[in-house]
């Protein structure tokens, strides 16, 4: 069984129901409080929101004024940002350490979200994988992922951060359910299960189901989404399906 985290109100992990998830697609502040309540109301257990600058942090300060669903702040390379994003009052912070920068600056990270009880989710994606692992593994192979995983849990581990969960996708829906395997024999984070790049509202729900699907069976993963090229509430209604 994996440990719990909680996600706001929300647990994941520990025995908890599996949870879904979608992603807002919308950029002005009023459209996007509007996309993540009907998120909510389609059944949506957690939101994430892309942070790309400041003026977005200042999103999620009135997001958090006026809904009450959980809100995942995704974080790429600026570290600031994510420490931003804390203070906000996200509820998660999804970052890859691999791109942050140095030790220091992860640990500032972890430092500010472990001030506040947020937990951290680190993305591993088979696109963007180290280049010395792809070297060591000629390719983004679910080895690779698990190994690049594994890095960077021992990263927010060794600064004494704990409340972490973790992906491993892939567009190749084998790779993505081998790694996911792998993953939960060597590891007792809590998995967030995708499909990247998974497709369109029909073909990507089909490949979500084979890769989601083969895994939940197998009592692997604690919270999910389905990434579609479509509405992100028709995502959550796949997953929920």
């Amino acid at each position: 069984m994996t440990r719990q985290i909680r996600v706001g109100k929300v647990p994941l992990g520990g025995g908890a129901p599996v949870t879904v998830q979608s992603m807002t697609s919308t950029r002005d502040l009023q459209s996007t409080i509007e996309q993540i309540r009907e998120l909510k109301l389609a059944g949506c257990d957690i939101v994430r929101v892309a942070i790309p600058d400041m003026d977005r942090v200042k999103y999620i300060y009135e997001i958090k004024k006026q809904i009450d669903i959980p809100i995942v702040a995704d974080i790429h390379f600026n570290y600031r940002l994510a420490i931003e994003a804390a203070a906000a009052g996200a509820d998660k912070i999804r970052i890859n350490p691999g791109n942050i920068g140095s030790r220091d600056r992860v640990r500032a990270v972890a430092d500010a979200c472990r001030s506040r009880n947020i937990p951290i989710r680190i993305g591993v994606n088979g696109g963007s994988l180290p280049r010395e692992i792809l070297a060591k593994y000629s390719g983004p192979t679910a080895e690779a992922l698990v190994e690049s995983a594994l890095e960077e849990i021992a990263v927010l581990e060794s600064c004494e951060f704990y409340d972490i969960c973790v992906s491993l996708k892939s567009s190749d829906v084998p790779t993505t359910i081998k790694a996911n395997r792998l993953m939960s024999q060597k590891s007792d984070c809590p998995l967030h299960l995708g499909v990247t790049e998974a497709g369109t509202e029909y073909g990507g729900t089909l490949r979500s189901a084979v890769g989601i699907g083969a895994l939940l069976i197998d009592g692997i993963g604690d919270t999910i989404r389905v990434s579609l090229t479509a509405e992100p509430v028709k995502e959550v209604k796949a997953g929920i399906e």
